[in-house]
């Protein structure tokens, strides 16, 4: 037994070097790698995926609701995304004809969007209505959106003149065969609701909500048509400074609310696959292999951002309505940058945290197209220059 005990220690005298020398290297990629400590993390709904269909408006405003939801006190609800898609397929449908054509009809959209229907329309539970009706258990709208893009090119670019007063009820026919069609009442927990019944049960008002840009072309602390594409309803958005603008979303995370994000996701700093979205300092064409390799390893040197910066890549657009998400709380790196996180719509599967990313303050402050925020979330000296226009 001694001896066996001798032998044991001494060849735990060669393994535990070799094993110090393991933990350590581990501790030191660990060290030089991402490493983030949460400052505030909001509640939020399941990481949903959008598949084969350009609704990240929907997707992404439906869980910034469900969060609001939460905050309000209710359990985690499941709302169905596809219900505002349907809805707002035929707003664009009749502004589309009533500009003869001439207007944007495509699969996006923005927060405004779903907020419209439901104000309108109310909403309605995942299970009532998931708006896959066309034969397969995932999302794909491409022949939808084929189909009802030729189904308007047909009456505007012909010569059908005067146009039949039932167009839009064989428009609606033509989304309804594909997404569903929409149940007048269902049951939630044994008790029978309408969409808007549903709502009301809810105390969700979408009034309260509001959206904010931050551009130079037009006057700050004014309401404004932001002119992106996907904003084809022409709606409203205050006009703040960029720090003011930031200085909104880190009031509404620090105070319980969360923030519905639209922004530029083409940067080539913006690896979801990574985890995270960065504004490098230094220009991605003037990196070596090496440092591209390295620059979603470890923290590095971001860009300053400034108005004038925003402006000019939102004028020669390099900054674009590319995609919306949802910002759900705040972390930081271990030098104490910031960032925001993220929750996408490209399912769990889509990236090692879940179908989350963390964007650095320097992404967001430049590439933020718009944020939605309930009014609360907004800081009063803010407010009151809205009120004043200085």
């Amino acid at each position: 037994m001694r001896t066996r005990i001798i032998g044991l220690l001494f060849i735990s005298l060669f393994l535990i070097p070799g094993t110090l020398t393991a933990q350590k290297k581990r501790e030191e990629k660990k060290e030089d790698g991402y490493r983030f400590t949460d400052v505030v993390r909001l509640p939020v709904s399941a990481v949903k995926n959008q598949q084969r269909t350009g609704t990240c408006w929907a997707f992404a405003t439906t869980s910034f609701i469900e969060s609001e939801l939460m905050r309000m006190g209710l359990t985690e609800t499941d709302l169905s995304e596809m219900y505002f898609v349907k809805h707002a397929y035929l707003n664009k449908a009749d502004l589309y004809i009533r500009y003869h054509g001439m207007a944007n009809f495509s699969q996006g959209g923005q927060a405004h969007d779903v907020i419209k229907v439901v104000k309108e329309h109310g909403f309605v539970p995942e299970t009532v209505y998931p708006g896959k009706n066309y034969g397969s258990d995932t999302h794909n709208h491409g022949e939808l959106s084929a189909v009802l893009r030729g189904f308007l090119d047909g009456l505007t670019g012909g010569r059908i003149r005067p146009l039949s007063p039932v167009w839009p009820e064989a428009f609606r026919k033509v989304v309804e065969t594909y997404l569903g069609e929409e149940p007048s009442a269902f049951q939630v927990e044994g008790k029978t609701f309408t969409p808007k019944s549903y709502l009301e049960s809810t105390g969700f008002d979408p009034d309260q909500y509001v959206e904010i840009t931050s551009y130079t072309h037009h006057p700050f602390y004014e309401k404004i048509n932001l002119e992106v594409p996907d904003n084809w309803s022409g709606d409203l958005y205050y006009n703040l400074p960029v720090e003011e603008l930031m200085e909104v979303i880190d009031h509404a995370l620090m105070n319980g609310y969360t923030v519905a994000w639209d922004g530029d996701v083409s940067e080539q700093g913006m690896s979801h696959k990574n985890g995270v979205a960065i504004l490098p300092e230094k220009e991605w064409d003037e990196m070596s292999d090496e440092e591209r390799e390295k620059i979603f390893k470890s923290p590095s040197p971001e860009k300053t951002v400034t108005q004038e910066m925003r402006q000019e890549t939102f004028n020669n657009f390099l900054t674009t309505d590319d995609h919306l998400m949802h910002i759900v709380g705040i972390s930081e790196d271990r030098e104490g940058n910031r960032y925001y996180i993220t929750k996408n719509s490209w399912g769990t599967d889509s990236n090692e945290d879940g179908g989350f990313l963390r964007m650095s303050a320097p992404y967001v402050k430049l590439k933020t197209i718009a944020i939605m925020v309930h009014r609360d979330a907004v800081p009063e000296n803010i407010t009151k220059k809205w009120e004043t226009g200085k």
